[in-house]
């Protein structure tokens, strides 16, 4: 598809595990056969608990991991395989914003030396236009020409956060991989940063891919969802749709527990999970869900179900119970 500017197929990632000497190692399963498109302009969040693989996934798109399987498609390229120095090209056309500004940022290096990292990467300008551009875009980001002469730690968390974008956007790239962009920051400077997003996004007509944990961010950020459980991607498709009309049990808990606005009449039963999200070393068989699901079937235990379309819906999901040889079973899924 012409507007798909990375597409991404059957994505998996473990990490061994060493143990001592009297144990064996051990697989940890971070990712487990991902499949979604990020389209031009528009914003793919993916959201779930905390260990269920958004980050890993995020850092295996941006190549900052190398995957086991699948095949990652950027720009028309097909970039899995892609050396460090194959890769430099397209690393123009694709940033990442990390999750924690105090971190990300040099503290010995002055923001016009910060801001303008990219730049000295991928292109070899003299000081004055050098220095003009990073001006242009401290501007652009919220910060006055004075920001670009002092240190990282003179500014707030949301400022420092600033930076980041503006680093990221140095080089015009086509996409930007936001790890949990606004975690660290306080819930009034949060509005603020997604803002600057929603308003950076139709000046230069960037995608994200948008990674959090916070369904209120996401649902006010989002075109697309993905709701990652345990390495896997449980159901995919537009905010309107996953957020109007959640169809995995486990995106049904999740949307439970978001309040509701004053001025939204219907109610909503806050549906409770039992047990403990298990372990990504020893993952449950078939459904990774199925130990925690209050609709589960036997066949959940047997068999782990596909991502697939359902007649009828413009969402995927990946759940027994949709499945056309079980569509007895469906009125059994909680609403």
């Amino acid at each position: 598809m012409d507007d798909v500017i990375m597409r991404v197929d059957g994505l998996s990632k473990s990490f061994l595990l060493k143990s001592g000497p009297f144990k064996k190692n051990r697989n940890l399963q971070a990712v487990r056969d991902v499949s979604l498109d990020i389209r031009k302009g528009q914003t793919f969040s993916l959201v779930g608990e905390s260990g269920c693989g958004k980050s890993t996934t995020g850092r295996l798109l941006s190549r900052l991991l190398q995957p086991d399987e699948g095949t990652i498609r950027f720009a028309g390229e097909q970039i899995e395989s892609k050396s460090k120095k194959e890769m430099k090209p397209l690393y123009r056309r694709m940033q990442m914003v990390f999750q924690d500004p105090y971190a990300s940022l040099n503290p010995r290096m002055k923001v016009l030396d910060l801001v303008a990292e990219p730049l000295d990467i991928h292109e070899k300008l003299g000081k004055k236009d050098r220095e003009r551009k990073v001006l242009d875009m401290l501007e652009i980001v919220g910060l006055n020409h004075q920001s670009a002469y002092k240190y990282a730690h003179e500014f707030s968390g949301g400022q420092r956060q600033r930076l980041g974008i503006a680093r990221a956007l140095m080089v015009k790239p086509d996409l930007i991989i936001a790890d949990e962009p606004v975690s660290a920051l306080d819930v009034s400077i949060q509005s603020q940063i997604l803002n600057l997003f929603d308003d950076l996004q139709k000046e230069f007509n960037l995608a994200y891919l948008f990674i959090s944990h916070d369904l209120s961010v996401v649902e006010h950020i989002s075109d697309h969802v993905g709701v990652m459980y345990l390495g896997s991607l449980v159901e995919s498709g537009t905010k309107e749709d996953v957020f109007g009309n959640p169809m995995h049990p486990y995106t049904q808990a999740l949307m439970s527990a978001v309040p509701l606005i004053a001025s939204r009449e219907e109610k909503r039963e806050r549906i409770l999970l039992k047990g403990d999200l298990p372990s990504p070393v020893d993952p449950p068989s078939g459904c990774s869900f199925h130990t925690r699901c209050p609709a589960a079937v036997e066949l959940c235990k047997q068999m782990k179900p596909k991502l697939i379309n359902r007649s009828g819906f413009s969402q995927q999901v990946s759940c027994h119970l949709y499945n056309e040889i079980n569509v007895q079973t469906e009125q059994s899924v909680i609403h």
